[in-house]
């Protein structure tokens, strides 16, 4: 599989590059936000509540599979032949603890994990990088930023103060909220061969100052490393058209996920039953994929084994994370909720459909700005969906404040924000296919 890059690389890269021109007028989204059905919002509470109450969506863990078997039976209702697309997922069983006097805290096990014995691993905690080296915990803090992934920038520091000596490795995942943040891994193999976790920043000041001191620490993860049986759930609406129209989103999610996992779940649930209802000259594909923490597993695993080949696909759309997540004020460690959505979501779109998206996405924060679908600037299963070849293809992604945090909850949602991007969708692909 190939790697994708750190989803904060993603957002430079994607910023430095030029925009297309300005949005449409406002007047364009208006129209479609009125034409939207009154009900979608109350719909898109429905979607949202039942999300969370699933609790965790850990790839193959209670809360996904549960959330895929309703997945499958909404579907199903739709009127769509539904399927499982099985394969066996990373898992970890147990806790992480960091410990140093009288200081303790609960870490995230940077997955795949690697377990401490019973008893811990001990020994000197030093900062990595400040020229201390060799057995002990280093503690390494990264600079400020919406962490998402252990690829790329991480990887590369780990393995550096492994390398170095350190018995173990504890990151502190710099960012806005202050919390621990889950950071993506491979799926075939653990990407450290020494135990690594993750400390929230607001948690890490009594363990630096012990560093600092040179006082010992005692970091214990003895849990279960095993792998689980997860699954895609799949389904299509074969109407003997000559080309397919795909409509994928990822399920899974390190916590409860809700402003990551759960905004586009709603979105892409309006959008699979406004198509099942049209009268689009195209079969319909879907997909709701499990293993997106490891780096995007059950979504490789449909784009290479079941989704329609690249010149069987009139468009693709992908619907990832942060699609609908709600903003925050920021003053200094306190965050407010604000009712609008928040604008580090980004919409890539093939050529031929500019001109549309940027008629329906006028006015959405972040989604007005439509970038060229190019794999070198995306991110998450788009990335990939462009890799493989599709020739036509638009998707949203992007990383909200509490991104890979375990309070990305119900406060990170609101039922408001989903519809209109459901209806800018609507507005793109009913473009794409005008004519056909």
């Amino acid at each position: 599989m190939p790697m994708k890059r750190p989803l904060s690389a993603t957002r430079r890269a994607v910023l430095g590059t030029a925009a297309f021109a300005a949005a449409a007028p406002a007047a364009a989204q208006a129209a479609s936000r009125e034409a939207a059905d009154p009900g979608d919002e109350a719909e898109a509470k429905r979607i949202l509540e039942r999300y969370h109450a699933f609790g965790d969506k850990a790839s193959g863990g209670p809360g996904d599979d549960a959330c895929g078997a309703w997945i499958e039976a909404e579907l199903k209702a739709l009127g769509y032949a539904t399927g499982r697309q099985a394969f066996q997922a990373p898992a970890y069983e147990g806790e992480a603890t960091l410990g140093a006097g009288d200081a303790r805290a609960t870490l995230i096990p940077q997955a795949i994990v690697v377990p401490t014995p019973a008893d811990g691993v001990e020994g000197p905690l030093y900062l990595a990088g400040s020229g201390r080296n060799g057995p002990g915990i280093a503690l390494l803090v990264l600079p400020y930023a919406r962490w998402s992934t252990a690829l790329g920038f991480v990887e590369a520091r780990v393995k550096a103060a492994i390398a170095a000596g350190a018995s173990a490795v504890v990151v502190v995942t710099t960012g806005p909220t202050g919390e621990a943040l889950a950071l993506n891994a491979p799926a075939d193999r653990p990407l450290f061969d020494r135990p690594v976790a993750v400390l929230a920043p607001r948690d890490a000041e009594p363990f630096l100052k012990a560093a600092a001191a040179g006082a010992r620490g005692l970091l214990r993860m003895p849990g279960r490393s095993f792998r689980r049986p997860a699954f895609n759930v799949t389904a299509r609406l074969d109407r003997g058209a000559p080309s397919w129209l795909v409509l994928s989103t990822p399920r899974s999610g390190w916590f409860g996920c809700m402003g990551e996992r759960g905004s586009g779940l709603a979105v892409w649930r309006l959008l699979v039953a406004w198509a099942a209802r049209s009268k689009l000259p195209a079969n319909l594909a879907l997909v709701a994929t499990s293993g997106h923490e490891y780096e995007y597993q059950g979504g490789e695993l449909y784009i290479h084994d079941l989704a329609p080949k690249p010149g069987e696909t009139a468009l693709w759309v992908h619907i990832g994370a942060n699609v609908a997540a709600r903003d925050w004020h920021e003053r200094g460690t306190m965050l407010s909720p604000l009712p609008g959505a928040d604008s580090q979501r980004y919409l890539l779109v093939s050529p031929p459909h500019v001109e549309a998206a940027r008629a329906a996405f006028s006015g959405l924060p972040g989604l007005e700005a439509v970038y060229a679908a190019d794999p070198k600037l995306a991110a998450g299963e788009l990335a990939s969906i462009l890799q493989a070849g599709y020739p036509r293809a638009m998707g949203i992604f992007g990383s909200h404040r509490y991104h890979h945090a375990r309070n990305d909850d119900l406060r990170c949602v609101s039922p408001a924000l989903v519809p209109p991007v459901a209806e800018a969708l609507k507005a793109t692909i009913a473009a794409a296919f005008k004519g056909v």
